[in-house]
């Protein structure tokens, strides 16, 4: 899937945003770890949704949690790859893609916390390569007609994606130069070769595409934020998250690769269908194939993240808890509720894109996506949260203490209106 083909498919998605076999495992839980739950009969909420796409072919098989409190409820549906035979089960490790971006806000926040980082400060102060900015003139101009940038980038820009360069999906002049310097800051495959501080010496050559806090451009602060941590942390980007994040709230699948213990639960890759020609393209190769078979040169801040439902489970509630997991907190409530609030202004919502009507009815915050208005997912606002390119999708309503994390791997259930019928199907269950 590649820019153009992303753009077609937001471009007949609903706008809604926050967020094989017939084999069935259905588990009821009181927030026990996985496999300790006692098996149940009775559907986990969506379960007719999943049933329906399955049979139109939408993906070989999901996983599915929905947490209301302290009662969870898994479901699994078919099997783990095309043409495959083997069942989804509850420990399936997902590619979560874009998922991985409120992980990496979250190990900023971290250092905001410690006084490592501070929200306005520019962040040239840990990033000399992106002092002195200048700007195009116009978008679709040549990368050497600039002008001077009115203010510097702030970690806070990276955070709300303002920073004034992110995702291009039209043929302009310096996406040819992100791409022939292999910046990769689109689809998630393929990585980056470039190890961190050659990828940020390589994006500093380049100017910005807009002024700092003009407007919001999708991804490319994700992968800035991972750097950034890694320089204030003074530790690789991938070790600060296994060590502060992952670790302490027992994400024990989530990591930047599977190691090869675990290929044989890691779910094959499904389809994209190109909206437009109905070709069918996979991102990525399967089992020790899979470019996430590997530690990557890059941990990607945007996307870089493999996981489970159960470990992404622990994540969302330590944000629904105010930053407290089993009685320690890891960051504070404050920026906790900085992190799931609207941070963009009305003119940065007006002056920018991403796909029909997506600020109709949505925000942005630190990482995540935030609903501001009614949708087709639910009639009242609040949700936060975001999904990921390879076929997954999370969001929390702390309104109904609700959290709901669907894993595919098939983009096919995101354009497809797919993902907004299984969200709808959700609250209707629940009331």
């Amino acid at each position: 899937m590649n820019r153009r083909e992303l753009l077609a498919a937001l471009g007949g998605m609903v706008v809604a945003g926050c967020a094989g076999s017939g084999a069935r495992d259905v588990a009821h839980s009181a927030g026990t770890a996985a496999g300790a739950d006692a098996a149940s009969n009775a559907p986990a909420p969506g379960r007719s949704v999943m049933d329906a796409e399955l049979a139109h072919g939408q993906f070989p098989g999901a996983v599915w949690l929905v947490a209301k409190g302290e009662d969870v409820t898994v479901d699994t549906l078919g099997v783990t790859a095309i043409d495959g035979s083997a069942p989804m089960a509850r420990d399936t490790i997902f590619r979560i893609a874009s998922m991985t971006k409120a992980v990496t806000a979250l190990a900023v926040l971290m250092l905001v916390e410690e006084g490592k980082l501070a929200l306005d400060a520019p962040v040239e102060t840990w990033l000399p390569e992106l002092g002195n900015r200048r700007v195009l003139k116009r978008i679709d101009g040549p990368i050497d007609e600039t002008v001077p940038a009115e203010r510097a980038i702030t970690v806070r820009d990276l955070l709300t994606f303002t920073m004034g360069f992110g995702i291009s999906f039209e043929p302009i002049p310096i996406q040819k130069s992100i791409d022939e310097l292999q910046l990769v800051n689109a689809e998630p495959l393929p990585m980056t070769p470039h190890a961190p501080d050659e990828w940020i010496r390589r994006l500093g050559t380049l100017p910005l595409m807009h002024q700092p806090g003009a407007r919001w451009m999708y991804n490319t602060g994700s992968l800035v934020q991972g750097v950034l941590v890694r320089r204030a942390a003074k530790q690789d980007f991938d070790v600060f998250v296994r060590e502060r994040i992952l670790a302490p709230l027992d994400m024990r699948d989530t990591d930047f690769h599977v190691p090869p213990s675990k290929l044989s639960r890691f779910a094959g890759c499904g389809y994209f269908t190109n909206p437009q020609t109905g070709q069918k393209t996979r991102m990525d190769r399967d089992g020790a194939e899979s470019a996430y078979a590997s530690a990557p040169v890059f941990p990607s801040g945007a996307a870089g993240l493999v996981s489970t439902v159960d470990d992404y489970l622990a994540f969302a509630r330590l944000l629904m808890s105010g930053g407290v997991h089993r009685g320690r907190r890891l960051v504070s409530e404050a920026l906790v509720r900085e992190m799931t609030r609207d941070q963009l202004t009305p003119a940065q919502k007006a002056a920018s894109s991403f796909f029909p009507g997506f600020f109709n009815t949505n925000g942005w915050g630190y990482g995540v996506c935030v609903s501001t208005a009614p949708d087709a997912i639910s009639p009242e606002p609040g949700r936060y949260g975001w999904m990921g390119g390879f076929g997954t999708d999370w969001f929390s309503d702390p309104r109904r203490d609700l959290v709901v994390v669907a894993m595919t791997q098939s983009s096919d259930y995101l354009f497809s209106g797919a993902r907004e019928r299984f969200g709808k199907s959700v609250y209707d269950a629940i009331g």
